[in-house]
């Protein structure tokens, strides 16, 4: 889901829960509603990600969300993510 749907789901009040999950060395948000639970993503349909939690929590709190559960089991905050041809 995009920004754009991530704000209409906030200001319907269909948010139900938001993670804020580490893998490697960068951040992604999973968002949960009564339907589900799906991945923010880019305009383009990649999955959004950011490289540290600071601006992962920015961007969760400009969508109108104060609150998020977060989770660092797979976080390796040296770590630098690797590029990825297609």
């Amino acid at each position: 889901m995009n920004e754009k749907i991530v704000r209409a789901l906030v200001e319907a009040g269909a948010v139900r829960q938001v993670r804020i999950i580490a893998d490697r060395g960068h951040f992604y948000v999973e968002i949960q509603t009564s339907s589900g639970s799906d991945v923010a993503q880019t305009l383009q349909g990649r999955v959004k990600t950011w490289a540290n939690l600071n601006s992962t929590a920015k961007w969760v709190r400009s969508m109108g969300i104060g609150e998020a559960r977060l989770f660092l089991t797979h976080w390796t905050p040296n770590q630098k993510r690797l590029p990825i041809e297609r």
